[in-house]
Parts: C-alpha cells; sequence; structure tokens
C-alpha cells in the first residue's frame, strides 16, 4: 500500500452519503490507498453560540454522537470494514467544506464529495460543500452527484389500464 496515497471522502449521514462512501472505496481499492472518511460536525447551535455559552462537557458528547454516526454510516454503507483497504476514519469539528479541503492536503491525496441536494433553496441555506472543495482543496477531486430516484409509476396508470366496469 502507498504510504502517502489517501482517498479522502466527506461522510454525513445523508441518503446520498453511502453512495459516495462506496465511490471511495472502490478509489481506494483501485490506488491501493488508505481511506480517510471524514465527518465533521459543529456544535448545536453553531461556533457562535458555542463561544458565548462553553460547555466542554457537552461538546465532547456531540463529538461522540458524530463518531457514532460515522460508524453507523460505515457499517450501513459498506457492510463493515471490507477486507485490503486501510481504513483511518476521522471526526473533525468544523464546517465540512473547509474540513474536508484542510484534511485532503497533499497534493497526491483525492478528495471525493457528494453534490449534494439539488434543490435551489438548499443551496442557498446551506452552501455547496462540494463547491468548497473544488474551489479550495489542493487536491484532485471526485464529486459524486446523488443517486437518480427510482421511477415511480404516473399517476392515474392503472385505471387507463383496467376495464371500465372496474374503473367507476
Amino acid at each position: 500500500m502507498a504510504e502517502d496515497t489517501r482517498v479522502v471522502v466527506g461522510v454525513s449521514g445523508s441518503r446520498g452519503s453511502a453512495a459516495v462512501l462506496r465511490r471511495a472505496l472502490e478509489e481506494a481499492a483501485r490506488r491501493d490507498a488508505v481511506l480517510v472518511p471524514v465527518l465533521a460536525w459543529t456544535p448545536v447551535g453553531g461556533e457562535p453560540a458555542y463561544r458565548a455559552h462553553p460547555c466542554p462537557p457537552l461538546a465532547k458528547l456531540w463529538e461522540q454522537r458524530a463518531a457514532d454516526q460515522l460508524d453507523a454510516v460505515l457499517a450501513q454503507a459498506l457492510g463493515g470494514r471490507p477486507a485490503g483497504v486501510r481504513i483511518e476514519p476521522m471526526v473533525v469539528r468544523g464546517e465540512a467544506g473547509p474540513v474536508l479541503a484542510q484534511v485532503a492536503d497533499r497534493p497526491d491525496d483525492l478528495l471525493v464529495v457528494g453534490t449534494g441536494r439539488r434543490g435551489t433553496l438548499a443551496r442557498i441555506l446551506a452552501g455547496s460543500v462540494s463547491r468548497y472543495c473544488l474551489a479550495h482543496a489542493a487536491c484532485p477531486v471526485i464529486a459524486v452527484p446523488p443517486t437518480a430516484p427510482a421511477p415511480t409509476a404516473p399517476t392515474g396508470a392503472l385505471s387507463r389500464n383496467r376495464p371500465a366496469a372496474l374503473a367507476a
């Protein structure tokens, strides 16, 4: 395994996070690299609120919850620790974009992020982690789009195929 080669992946616990993590695992296996799943966390209410009213025991609790969430995402997305790939999970306090760009600080790293939700309002309110990483990372970045939802039958599709006596 190349000691300096890492695949850093942002993990949030969102629905698309599992697909991003699996893509990062594929890249780590292909490159014979260490997989570094990173979950960034901030205090409830944000850093300004925490600075105004610090509570170290609460901060420790929030950090532990983030570590538990990361473990759960790894178990759910990968079914446990895969053989043949070294995994070094990290839980880091801070906003996701800056944390990921800071962790993936080597030119031979690869950073894998999800593109997140596509809604305009969500991008405005939450910002774009992938956009931040593309602009600030010191290494190549792969942005994985959200998985396409399963197709659904159009409303009324069943009634068109039913006999008239049953449709009424």
